[in-house]
């Protein structure tokens, strides 16, 4: 079992002049560290890859998908938008070596909306349909699309693993899986460990988020639970801590993170390190 944490812990949106968190997060015992592609050019990706590489730090990609980055939007801007969003932090994870890009890529964050059979219809065609192009061009740079259900408090179109599994299949490719997020898992599924074991091969990351958001270990998750279900399906991906620190307006308001979720970000990183250690390798 691999550890990592995202930027996001600490930064929105992660730059340049963020690189000395390659040193931290290596000094604290991550095996990666998940860059979280909020604006891919203000990240000089080259001189990241080269520091990552002198201290021993594996990459993880993960996407950012607010309005303009829809692929399941009625606007046929958007929509492009999104599907070139989603290419670009292919090709990103491609030269990172991350195995996985994964995040919402379904649609926008914050959607949240009450509509008609008819629309709901429309939008898993155009999501189904950029989907199918994404999944071919993540086959062409070895990278897997990994989908992520949200709670009903950011999403309207896919909150379960059920809903992921049913939408993987319609694409049908063997790079495009589920990501698991368990801090939206412990508010929309029954069991987190019933849910694993379901999606079983098709789990391609994992997000091992407290069901506060906070540090690992302090809130009210079955973490046992987890583990064994992992395990039982022999995972051997990696868990990451993705939480917020410092989170901009328009990610505060994404997330609604409104307080401090730890005494501080190394210390919930730190802390969380600890924690996933003696629960994943014991």
């Amino acid at each position: 079992m691999k550890f990592g944490v995202s930027t996001f812990v600490w930064v929105s949106p992660f730059n340049t002049a963020s690189f000395d968190l390659i040193h931290k997060v290596k000094d604290m015992g991550y095996d990666s560290i998940e860059i979280a592609v909020e604006d891919k050019d203000i990240i000089d990706w080259p001189k990241l890859k080269k520091l990552a590489d002198e201290v021993g730090l594996g990459i993880t990609i993960s996407g950012a998908f607010g309005a303009e980055r829809d692929i399941a939007s009625d606007n046929p801007e958007f929509r492009e938008i999104g599907l070139k969003y989603i290419k670009d932090c292919v090709q990103i994870a491609n030269e990172m070596e991350s195995p996985v890009f994964g995040g919402p890529i379904y649609s926008a964050v914050g959607k949240t909306r009450l509509i008609s059979e008819e629309q709901k219809k429309k939008e898993r065609e155009w999501c189904i349909e950029n989907l199918f192009e994404a999944a071919k061009f993540a086959e062409q740079h070895n990278v897997v699309l990994g989908l992520e259900p949200l709670n009903r408090f950011e999403t309207d179109m896919i909150n379960t693993g059920d809903q992921a599994l049913s939408l993987i299949r319609e694409i049908d490719s063997p790079y495009l899986k589920i990501l698991l997020d368990t801090f939206h898992c412990n508010i929309e599924e029954k069991s987190i460990p019933d849910t694993i074991r379901k999606i079983g091969k098709d789990l391609c990351h994992v997000q091992g988020n407290e069901s506060d958001r906070g540090t690992p270990g302090t809130g009210n998750l079955d973490w046992q639970g987890i583990k064994d279900a992992l395990d039982d399906i022999q995972y051997t991906g990696s868990i990451v801590i993705e939480t917020f620190g410092a989170p901009s307006k328009e990610l505060a308001r994404a997330a609604s993170i409104w307080r401090p979720l730890a005494n501080s970000a190394d210390e919930l990183a730190s802390e969380g390190l600890s924690f996933y250690k003696k629960m994943f390798l014991s």
